[in-house]
């Protein structure tokens, strides 16, 4: 889809509905992220919510945001509906799109960042156990505080399904053996610093001790860069992996690059690796970190879902 900029959809200054929709477009792209987890197709969904904008008689409008992030949202819901067909040809895991941030020149990002809006990679993965339905409730109410009633309108049920379309979420985002992830960048620091040495002295126990008994890894290739199929379970399973990994690639031209970022404002890696057929790829690591261990890695490696910060 071509996007367009919705500022100018009209000559400038002559459409008060364009302001009114640019005032919230940063909210709506927010609420389209965590909805889809693709930056690509949220920015799609917005354009359609303007499309929709710019044809609706908004003389009977009374509540802008709250008419939008309707829209936005049964557009959302629609893809994702779609989504969970499309995924079953999906190869291997599908993990989201990260946002990838430079770290600050010269500063500890433990004491300069601040998370803000940003939602973290762990949470948008777990998300994907959720349904469409629950995800949609979940995320408006919870995450912007939408009323269940407006949250009913979208989703064509009654204020208490709604309801409990979101504690049922909630439910399975926190029942066991989903991945956990509460550290602070202080404490995500210190884990890293660790897991960075094991990996680098290819010390398998020091690596160990750093995962979680059953901390997970998953691989996003999208059939294009080779990945895991399926998730690997287990300190052990998972720091031999990753040992084994790590070998493989240094020991190819150009050898095994990893620069330090910020991912949805946590630290994560990004890598550029060599590939067996001589030529490059780069991938986003981000990590899940509770009670003082990685409780999950997440390679991100899939290029038509990388964003990477221009160097």
């Amino acid at each position: 889809m071509t996007r367009l900029n919705p500022a100018h959809g009209t000559m400038a200054g002559a459409d008060p509905g364009s302001s009114a929709f640019e005032e919230h477009r940063a909210d709506l792209l927010r609420v389209a992220y965590r909805l889809l987890g693709s930056h690509s197709d949220a920015e799609d969904a917005v354009q359609e919510a303007w499309l929709r904008w710019n044809a609706a008689d908004r003389t009977r409008v009374v509540d802008a945001k709250g008419w939008l992030v309707t829209v936005l949202s049964r557009i959302c819901l629609d893809v994702l509906r779609s989504a969970r067909v499309r995924r079953e040809s999906y190869v291997g895991p599908w993990l989201p799109e990260p946002v990838v941030h430079e770290l600050p020149a010269g500063e500890d990002p433990a004491d300069t960042v601040v998370r803000g809006d940003e939602v973290s990679y762990a949470l948008l993965v777990v998300m994907e156990r959720l349904t469409p339905d629950q995800r949609v409730a979940f995320v408006l109410h919870d995450a912007f505080g939408v009323p269940f009633d407006q949250i009913a309108a979208t989703l064509e049920v009654t204020p208490e399904a709604a309801r409990q379309l979101a504690s049922r979420a909630r439910r399975t985002l926190t029942e066991p053996g989903v991945v956990r992830h509460t550290a602070d960048l202080a404490e995500q620091r210190r884990v890293l610093a660790a897991f960075t040495s094991a990996v680098e002295s290819g010390d398998l126990d020091a690596l160990v001790a750093v995962l979680a008994p059953d901390a997970v890894a998953m691989g996003d290739g999208g059939g294009v860069i080779p990945a895991g199929r399926r998730p690997v379970v287990g300190a052990d399973r998972v720091a031999r992996l990753l040992l084994g990994l790590v070998s493989t690639f240094r020991d190819q031209p150009p050898g095994l690059q990893v620069t330090p970022v910020l991912v949805n404002g946590d630290l994560g890696l990004v890598v550029r690796l060599g590939l067996r057929d001589g030529s490059t790829a780069h991938g986003v690591i981000v990590f899940a970190v509770a009670d003082g261990r990685i409780t999950g890695v997440f390679n991100q490696l899939n290029p038509a879902k990388l964003r990477l910060p221009a160097r």
